[in-house]
């Protein structure tokens, strides 16, 4: 392998011979972690606007909130291919009767792949049918992205996940029967999670095969669980520098074959009371691989173990 990683961008236009552009698209679901199902406030890192602060109001229609941003991205990229990216919260949680609904209302011209945000513990077999049925009868490709961010079970009781590692596999194996690619969701800086974590994380992700994987660092944010911790100083962030030894560490044990959507994440700053160490998404990135460069680190360096 001669890149430092399998970026997903390159990924995407060899797949679909252009750039392709994700749009999001903000349902109006909570998640069973939040509403009293399985627990109440979601994950202690879960503000009350999900992942979807960059996201078009959940009242307006799929179809439009589609249409808004697809007109957008055309008219600032000249893209002409698109995913439609069911994004926030946890997007199987609803009636299936509902679910199908808004899967539909995703299929229109230049659609070429219908991206789900789930947690693992939330996609029955259904719902794995249906969205088999629609891949078959519309000639469109279906990814699942399923929230882990790490594979320490004692971490995911602390941040209150309220799933386990045994969840995930199960929904890994799962969706693999009906052929569907799958991205898995990783926090690597999670208070009380160390380097032996970010390897195993990566050794488990390449076990299971998965296809894609999304990098985030933790970002606290005010009325939050986790946003208490730190204000009253009962948990420790990691430095930036750790941050990027550990996204290196991660990747150098990951398989070379596994697409990286992201190495670090965005996050609002509104309301926020820690964003990657203060500085730009793009500045950490550009740092990471410029010590893989001085390094000689690539994906999958390591990765031997399988």
């Amino acid at each position: 392998m001669t890149e430092l990683y399998n970026e997903y961008s390159k990924y995407l236009k060899n797949k679909y011979k252009e750039k392709v552009y994700k749009l999001p698209v903000n349902l109006p679901v909570t998640c069973p972690n939040r509403d009293g199902t399985i627990g109440h406030g979601g994950c202690t890192f879960c503000a009350e606007v999900g992942t979807g602060f960059e996201m078009l109001d959940n009242q307006i229609s799929v179809a439009n909130q589609i249409k808004t941003n697809m007109d957008y991205i055309s008219k600032k990229y000249k893209a002409k291919k698109f995913i439609a990216y069911f994004q926030n919260y946890t997007n199987t949680y609803l009636s299936i009767e509902l679910f199908k609904k808004y899967i539909e209302d995703a299929i229109v011209e230049n659609i070429v792949e219908i991206s789900i945000s789930t947690r693992p513990d939330c996609l029955g077999e259904e719902y794995l049918q249906y969205l088999s049925y629609i891949k078959k009868e519309y000639n469109i490709n279906i990814s699942i992205e399923l929230g882990l961010q790490t594979v320490n079970y004692h971490t995911l009781i602390q941040i209150n996940r309220g799933h386990t590692l045994a969840d995930f596999i199960d929904a890994v194996i799962r969706i693999k029967k009906y052929d569907f690619e799958i991205c898995t969701h990783v926090i690597l800086n999670l208070p009380n999670d160390n380097k032996e974590d970010t390897i195993e994380t990566a050794k488990i992700l390449s076990a299971l095969k998965v296809d894609q994987v999304k990098l985030h660092s933790l970002y606290i944010m005010e009325n939050t669980k986790m946003g208490m911790l730190y204000k009253n100083n009962e948990i420790q962030i990691i430095t930036k520098d750790e941050y990027v030894d550990r996204v290196i560490l991660f990747l150098e044990h990951l398989n070379e074959n596994i697409v990286v959507q992201r190495l670090i994440g965005r996050a609002p700053k509104e309301n926020s009371l820690f964003v990657n160490w203060g500085m730009s998404w793009w500045k950490i990135k550009d740092e990471i691989l410029e010590k893989m460069i001085q390094g000689g680190s690539y994906q999958g360096k390591k990765a031997k173990f399988l």
